[in-house]
């Protein structure tokens, strides 16, 4: 990062310059915003009041919600604020933090839906053990190891980015600080970064997802043995929402970021990451809530406090 003098400021082009447009993607995001803070808080504050969702499959959940809120909350206010204003800039250090906490938390999601996985496929297998078998001793560690990766492989890809030198053009067409369109704007040889990307992106992805497809594997396996309709109905309503989720974040994923360098296209690849980045953590509370009677009814019991107070 020392060798780096010549670019002190970014600035972010995002979507467009037509400021009545702006005005309509200011109000469309903030809603999308505040959607996704008020579901996935309101998803914290469930787990945490009822003490009927104790247990590690929730906790999951609401560790999940909190990366989704922290996620959303890298990019959106700011690319709010860029919306209403005409000086789009971001200093050096800022873009920086803005890709470290991005990738942090994009990278957490990633090992914990493979760790929500497992939990699924452990309670389902033997469920008269999963509290014995998922004990604090065993979801701490899982969950703390999803945070512990996803913050090395920020660390990884944000030093190798911002030790480029940056001597030409300083904007960025992009929403946020993204390695794609940094490396994009840099003057150096990014041909060792791009490989950096490829490799330990899809490392991560061919990981995670062998996690999600042998638990899942197990889990059918299970489903066969079953005679009972209404168990075989118990387990879709909590593994359906899990598989959805991991579908939708992990096909971004993978068309975002582990493909050759010479297709990305950073005006499609605009509107891709606001999906995972955006959209995602907006629906990840619908999702997991829809089709989860325990969920429900625990919002219902919380109205219900609320109606007759």
């Amino acid at each position: 990062m020392k060798n780096v003098t010549e670019v002190t400021i970014f600035v972010l082009k995002g979507f467009t310059e037509n400021f009545k447009l702006q005005i309509i993607l200011f109000f469309l995001f903030l809603a999308i915003y505040l959607l996704t803070l008020i579901g996935n808080l309101g998803l914290i504050m469930l787990v945490i009041g009822d003490s009927r969702l104790h247990n590690p499959m929730y906790y999951f959940l609401s560790v999940l919600s909190s990366v989704d809120a922290c996620y959303s909350s890298v990019i959106t206010p700011n690319m709010l604020v860029d919306f209403m204003s005409n000086n789009k800039v971001i200093s050096f250090t800022g873009c920086a933090s803005q890709m470290f906490l991005a990738i942090t938390f994009g990278t957490t999601e990633c090992f914990l839906l493979a760790a929500m996985a497992y939990d699924r496929y452990v309670a389902i297998y033997n469920p008269l053990l999963y509290l014995l078998r998922m004990s604090p001793r065993v979801y701490v560690p899982l969950i703390i190891a999803s945070y512990v990766g996803g913050i090395l492989h920020a660390t990884l890809h944000t030093v190798a980015t911002f030790s480029l030198s940056f001597c030409g053009t300083n904007e960025i067409r992009h929403i946020f600080c993204d390695i794609a369109p940094l490396l994009a704007i840099s003057c150096s040889d990014t041909h060792t970064n791009h490989l950096l990307v490829f490799y330990f992106v899809g490392f991560i992805e061919i990981v995670t997802i062998l996690i999600v497809l042998i638990s899942y594997g197990f889990i059918f396996l299970v489903i066969l043995r079953m005679h009972s309709a209404e168990g075989r109905k118990k387990v879709f309503s909590t593994c359906g929402p899990h598989l959805t989720g991991v579908s939708v974040f992990h096909g971004t994923v993978l068309f975002m970021y582990v493909r050759p360098s010479s297709s990305y296209a950073l005006d499609h690849d605009m509107i891709v990451s606001i999906f995972y980045t955006i959209v995602i953590p907006m629906l990840n509370p619908i999702i997991y809530s829809l089709r989860n009677r325990d969920v429900k009814e625990a919002i219902q019991k919380m109205f219900k406090k609320i109606v007759y107070q």
